[in-house]
């Protein structure tokens, strides 16, 4: 039923804990009026600023802009929340229905004419005018905002270039909703002991938890959600079945039907290079680096190039032992991609003795999240405070009062953990409010974060059992979180995560060393049943086999990022298949079809479902290089806790968002640039 602008939430104050979304009176048909009303009130506003007679001065045009927009922000802040977390039907089409107009508002924005003149005056001038450093860096990141969405073009290329981006929007959308759609309606019944064969308990419970929530109680279902298909190819004895997983796996949007993402990332990729050519460059991937600290493709392929070789090698020894397993088994078939994770894991087992059945009691999901709220509090005095009596979007949201070591409020946190059907896959961190003190006063300030993981949830009473890597990803979200939580800038735009998309990785991958640091493991790495702390014996096994299949790992994401560079380098007018080029491709770099890739182009929503990552997949490995020799100043000290090291990442990097340039950054922080031995030695990849 539609609502009127009085009666509509979404357009009302909301008098709410802490400033948040009324989610429990928001619905679908909502958001179409709001945005109406939101759109033309930017407007309204970007018209006055443009059009007043005051020549134009820091304050009275880049302060106004950067405070403009606040409803608009507001509702696409909710509005995104829910069509990634919370879906569903209407609003999916919803989501279709906004793209065009919203990219078509953007375009508005970014290519007001009257608007720019006044920034671009500012821009000319900016060494004199006496800003401060972080007026200055508004300046020139808002100024090229504007330039990298086409205020310089004119006539006949702006019109283009906006009919362009509406269209990608579009396109965008649909391939984002298609992975869902894959990853929704599949659903591998195991009937009976014979399809268990092989499945530890945890692995049964969450499939037996799967199975209920889709209406199957007292069955057993592995979905797509990695926290099932992973544990499910790593243990599964049914040969037939983990083929039958896999190929689900792999071909997401890649099936004929209504959501086949083939003519869809096709279109996507020749737009991109109508877009770069616009903009004078020859591909996407030149437009896309230009705004990176790699800025080029040639820095990209040369840090690629020092790990894929390596890499190789590593994972051919890897596979070597793989084969002598199953001989040792009478297994004689070719390894595939289905089977290479269960034949590691009984590698791991001879090896190190060390089982995932035997790791996973104690990683409970209640107590990793506490380990990770600990870790903030050590490092940085932050405390997080359960608020129940507060509500989220879903049941599964948990709420919590973040809090400065003198009991101030900080912001609020929502952490929303569990895998479901109307939810994307993944893990990813966003704001429903930044934290920014232009033009703001209390409350409104502060940030309000989230933080989504997609693990698969324990049976009802029973605890949530992470992997490793589960863990790992925990706490990889939780650095992002703190990114945006302990940011402490003037200005929206240079809030948080809003950093180059090769920098805004180290908050989150640095983060992730304390989750395996046996100080904090010794703490809270509690058995599920006994409570017994994890043994001294389990952690050396642990810290022995930490290199295990790195080789394969690295293989398989390197993979990724020399797809995505090579597909975005192409000129051409018209994009090639994206499967046969993915194929060709990893031909050519010799990928071994038993390891694969981590995500393959039809289902790569990094690249495809927006274009934050797309040229840029390699930032993890840009960001790990950054990461690695940043904890060694954590080691250096002799503490992962070391007060006066915690005190500097905090001012230098998180701290700072964007209101430093992110090389100087990380100078600041680490008083050099950074280090690639660090990174390599951490995978196993330095020569002997």
């Amino acid at each position: 039923m539609m609502t009127s602008p009085n009666s509509n939430p979404l357009l009302q104050d909301w008098h709410t804990p802490y400033g948040l979304p009324p989610f429990g009176v928001i619905e679908a048909a909502q958001f179409a009026p709001a945005f109406e009303a939101a759109l033309l009130q930017h407007r309204a506003e970007l018209e006055a600023i443009a059009t007043q007679a005051e020549s134009p001065t820091f304050a009275n045009t880049l302060a106004r802009f950067d405070a403009s927009g606040r409803l608009l922000g507001r509702l696409e802040t909710v509005f995104y929340a829910l069509a990634a977390s919370a879906t569903s039907p209407e609003l999916q089409a919803v989501q279709r229905t906004l793209a065009a107009p919203l990219a078509a508002h953007s375009n508005a924005v970014y290519m007001h004419q009257a608007l720019f003149k006044r920034l671009d005056a500012l821009y000319q001038e900016r060494q004199a005018l006496g800003l401060t450093a972080q007026e200055l860096r508004l300046l020139e990141r808002v100024h090229l905002d504007f330039v990298r969405a086409g205020a310089k073009l004119i006539g006949a290329a702006q019109a283009r270039y906006a009919q362009v981006m509406e269209r990608l929007a579009e396109l965008n959308t649909q391939f984002g909703q298609n992975v869902l759609a894959d990853e929704s309606n599949y659903r591998l019944v195991l009937s009976g002991e014979a399809d268990l064969a092989g499945l530890p308990d945890f692995v049964r419970a969450s499939a037996a938890q799967a199975a209920t929530e889709r209406g199957l109680p007292g069955q057993h279902v592995i979905t797509l959600s990695r926290s099932h298909i992973v544990p499910f190819l790593t243990f599964s004895e049914r040969r037939d079945l983990r083929e039958q997983a896999w190929r689900a796996w792999t071909s997401r949007g890649e099936t004929a039907g209504p959501t086949d993402n083939r003519a869809i990332a096709q279109e996507i990729l020749s737009l991109r290079n109508e877009q770069a050519r616009l903009h004078g460059h020859a591909c996407f991937a030149d437009y896309a680096l230009a705004d990176t600290m790699a800025g080029t493709r040639a820095a990209v392929t040369g840090l690629l190039s020092k790990v894929w070789e390596p890499a190789l090698a590593a994972a051919e020894g890897e596979r070597q032992a793989l084969q002598a397993m199953m001989a040792s088994l009478g297994h004689d078939f070719a390894l595939e991609a289905w089977d290479w994770r269960f034949y590691s894991e009984k590698v791991r087992v001879a090896r190190y003795d060390l089982q995932e059945s035997e790791v996973k009691p104690y990683f409970q999901l209640d107590a990793m999240v506490a380990a990770a709220f600990d870790c903030a509090q050590r490092l940085f005095g932050l405390s997080f405070v359960a608020k129940p009596e507060v509500a989220g979007y879903h049941p599964d949201v948990k709420v919590y009062e973040v809090q400065n070591s003198d009991g101030s409020v900080r912001g609020l946190f929502l952490q929303d953990n569990f895998a479901r059907t109307t939810k994307r896959s993944g893990a990813w961190m966003n704001a429903l409010r930044w934290q920014a003190n232009n033009g703001r006063v209390g409350i409104d300030r502060l940030p309000i974060i989230q933080n989504n993981n997609n693990f698969a949830k324990g049976a009802p009473g029973e605890p949530t059992l992470l992997s490793f890597d589960d863990a790992r990803t925990l706490f990889h979200e939780f650095g992002h979180g703190l990114h945006g939580l302990l940011s402490d800038v003037e200005f929206e735009r240079l809030s948080g995560t809003q950093v180059l998309r090769d920098f805004v990785e180290l908050p989150s991958q640095i983060f992730e060393h304390w989750m395996s640091e046996p100080e904090v493991l010794k703490k809270h790495a509690r058995h599920c049943q006994t409570g017994e702390l994890i043994p001294d014996a389990l952690l050396a096994k642990l810290k022995a086999a930490e290199l295990f299949n790195q080789g394969y790992e690295t293989v398989r994401y390197t993979a990724s990022a020399l797809v995505d560079l090579a597909i975005h380098s192409l000129s051409d007018e018209v994009a090639p298949d994206v499967v046969e080029f993915e194929a060709k491709t990893m031909a050519a770099y010799g990928l071994p079809a038993a390891i694969g890739m981590n995500h393959r182009l039809t289902h790569f929503q990094h690249l495809f479902s927006g274009s934050s990552y797309a040229s840029g997949y390699y930032v993890y490995m840009w960001a790990e290089v950054l990461d690695c020799d940043a904890f060694d100043a954590f080691v250096e000290a002799g503490s992962a806790f070391d007060a006066q090291v915690a005190a500097r990442l905090r001012e230098c990097i998180l701290q700072a968002g964007n209101s430093v340039e992110p090389a100087a950054a990380f100078r600041a922080f680490r008083g050099r640039d950074a280090a690639v031995e660090p990174m390599l030695k951490s995978r196993g990849l330095l020569p002997a």
